[in-house]
């Protein structure tokens, strides 16, 4: 049997974010600012907050592993800017510098919790603590979870644990391998009742875990999605990394947002 591996995998090292390569053009950099907050363990979170009308619906993004808020989601926040979504995307515990940008958490994480076993699952609280800072910020509107690879997995979890307070989650690739087997969503589409949309590039149903993953949500009614031409993670968004049509892709996407702020 074939088993799913997420996409990259961090090395825990000390970074530094000088440069932070990719940034979000022209509108989203108009209502951007930097953010942080703290995770109950005590790590400091960065983030960057779109915010556009705190009574208008929210998206949290979440990155892959080995990633980060601007390198993955500096070409897509833009057009989620335009149709009228606030957007918080965070850099979380488990990351890198992929895609051109740096992670600001690991940056800045202090030296005694470099190399302290942090896993996968644990950056679970790193995704609650965002929602947590978005509802305590004031934004009052629908709040819609965003995950990426490991983060998809994650956001199915947070999503059915606060069913009170998230609107949607759409879990792009969720990682279905050994490093998530203590926090695999599977069991959990059962349970969620709100709306989820999984979406996943060909190739990948070619894995077994992958495919078993993406059939057990249809037959609990969520909503399924395969790229024809995508790639890993959020990244199926985007046509430079993808290297063919994006359209499909996009339409998906925001079709599903669109039926939830209705």
């Amino acid at each position: 049997m074939k088993t799913a591996t997420l996409l990259i995998i961090p090395v825990m090292v000390m970074i530094s974010c000088k440069n932070e390569g990719n940034k979000p053009k022209d509108n989203a950099n108009d209502v951007k600012s930097e953010i942080s907050f703290y995770t109950t363990d005590d790590i400091k979170i960065y983030g960057d907050l779109y915010e556009i009308d705190k009574e208008h619906t929210t998206l949290l993004l979440f990155h892959q592993g080995g990633s980060n808020a601007v390198g993955e989601y500096s070409p897509i926040i833009p057009r989620l800017i335009e149709k009228g979504f606030n957007v918080l995307a965070i850099d979380q515990r488990m990351g890198g510098q992929a895609y051109g940008g740096c992670n600001r958490t690991l940056a800045n994480i202090p030296s005694n919790h470099i190399g302290d076993g942090y896993g996968y699952c644990d950056a679970y609280n790193n995704l609650e603590s965002a929602l947590d800072f978005v509802i305590e910020s004031g934004f009052i509107g629908k709040k819609i979870l965003w995950g990426s690879s490991y983060s998809a997995s994650l956001s199915i979890l947070l999503a059915n644990k606060r069913q009170g307070d998230v609107n949607g989650v759409l879990a792009f690739s969720p990682a279905s391998g050994g490093p998530m087997k203590e926090c695999l969503p599977d069991e959990y589409f059962e349970t969620l009742k709100i709306p989820l949309l999984l979406l996943r590039p060909a190739n990948e149903l070619e894995n077994e875990s992958s495919r078993v993953q993406f059939e057990l949500a249809k037959r609990f009614d969520h909503k399924t999605y395969i790229a024809k031409n995508g790639i890993h993670g959020s990244s199926m968004l985007v046509k430079e990394r993808v290297g063919s049509d994006i359209k499909d892709n996009w339409n998906v996407v925001l079709s599903f947002l669109g039926r939830i702020e209705q």
